[in-house]
């Protein structure tokens, strides 16, 4: 599903406006990434956490020459389902 496909589910599911749906979704995206690069933590419960993780420098090889490179620290952003996420995802995979 793509942010296109998003929008119109939202909006039938909600009985709106592809238009507001729009603006809804868009906002939720922005906020959730305009917070997450403050350092700050989104929880939404029973769906989940996004957050920044903490990645240490380590050593790697450039591919194309094989010689050793030190990768640099970084901040990533992370997303961790939450339990009633992983409950219905995980009950969709038994179907199969």
């Amino acid at each position: 599903m793509n942010k296109t496909e998003l929008i119109s589910v939202v909006a039938d599911e909600a009985g709106i406006s592809k238009k507001d749906a729009d603006k809804a979704v868009n906002a939720m995206l922005d906020t959730v990434v305009k917070t997450v690069a403050k350092d700050e933590k989104v929880q939404i419960v029973g769906f989940g956490t996004f957050e920044l993780h903490s990645r240490s420098a380590r050593q790697g090889r450039d591919p194309r020459t094989n010689t050793p490179i030190t990768i640099p620290a970084s901040r990533v952003p992370a997303f961790k389902a939450g339990k009633a996420f992983k409950d219905a995802t995980a009950a969709s995979a038994k179907k199969k």
